[in-house]
């Protein structure tokens, strides 16, 4: 057990670091955007691309994998808006809820956690659930968001973006680049690959970093009044499905998908659900900026989350490892 935290501590101290730094004003708040920038556009693209290079693309490419996530992911879709709409949350609201509940930090987060814990392996699962994500669950959600009825064509219209979001966004193209260059036994030359490597070797710490800095910016614009009241029962639930129903969820339907005779490696289910018990994905704070839901409380169940995922998760690592 003490493996384990000795292992994880330093990812949530880093998140804690720029926390701090924010609250305290070492970090300008208007620097938070070029973090992001940094991470989003050269770290992370790197890092996602050079593990795609060194994953066997049938790891990137494996059918069950993508069945059980994309199955649970739209269990967990369908499940929070059914329990959060009401006389105060609307559909954009509760998409947005839906979308936090369900898409965990695998990016900034998962990726070299998991790699730390497991080994290089563990990336392909991971990167394989973070492309269902961003493709799948995140258009869902967006086009759910749409449907409060201010635009008759308002879903079509969101469903639309929410692709084109997705054509313009690095992080899928490097991970189609890596598994090409995987396939095709191909390498870049030494002196680009130099530079990949050191922007990835930057990815983990910055990015952390920056998962910090954005959830204290968030705490900080609703506690000024730029974000509106937010009850306790409000966050918490949605908070307490990331961390415990959603892993539940991917367990149960990957041994149904085990007992059905698919070929789920036991390894690689055992890595989906630890992606699944990470904390939600702190970008998700930045959509629901962009599409006008509350941000106050997306914040509040980003932040509630990544707090308690540093026993949670651990625990998990435990219970499956």
């Amino acid at each position: 057990m003490l493996k384990i935290f000795i292992t994880t501590f330093p990812f949530f101290a880093l998140v804690l670091c720029g926390y701090l730094a924010a609250r305290r004003r070492m970090l300008p708040l208007e620097a938070i955007p070029g973090l992001n920038g940094f991470v989003l556009f050269f770290a992370l693209p790197c890092m996602l691309y050079r593990f795609g290079a060194n994953t066997p693309i049938a790891q990137l490419l494996d059918v069950s994998v993508a069945i059980t996530w994309l199955v649970c992911g739209l269990i967990m879709v369908g499940f929070t808006v059914a329990t959060s709409l009401s006389s105060r949350i609307g559909w954009n609201d509760a998409a947005f809820g839906a979308l936090v509940a369900a898409f965990p930090n695998s990016g900034f987060m998962g990726v070299p956690l998991l790699v730390a814990l497991l080994g290089a392996q563990a990336a392909g699962p991971t990167i394989l659930t973070m492309v269902i994500d961003m493709i799948v669950i995140s258009s869902l959600c967006i086009a759910l968001s749409r449907l409060d009825g201010a635009d008759e064509h308002g879903a079509a219209k969101a469903l639309k973006n929410a692709l084109k979001g997705v054509l313009t966004n690095p992080m899928p193209w490097s991970i189609l680049l890596g598994a090409l260059v995987s396939a095709l036994g191909l390498a870049l030359p030494p002196p680009v690959m130099q530079v990949v490597g050191m922007l990835a070797d930057a990815a983990s710490p910055v990015a952390l970093f920056t998962i910090g800095a954005v959830l204290a910016r968030s705490q900080m614009m609703a506690m000024a009044g730029h974000a509106p009241a937010t009850r306790l029962g409000d966050y918490l639930p949605v908070a307490m499905l990331k961390l415990f129903l959603h892993p539940l969820l991917v367990l149960l339907v990957g041994g149904a998908v085990i007992s059905l005779g698919m070929s789920l490696d036991p390894f690689a289910l055992t890595v989906v659900v630890l992606v699944a018990a990470l904390p939600s994905a702190s970008n998700v704070s930045l959509l629901t900026e962009r599409f006008g839901a509350d941000n106050g409380r997306v914040a509040r169940i980003i932040l509630v989350s990544t707090a308690a995922a540093f026993v949670t998760f651990s625990l998990a690592v435990i219970l499956l490892h």
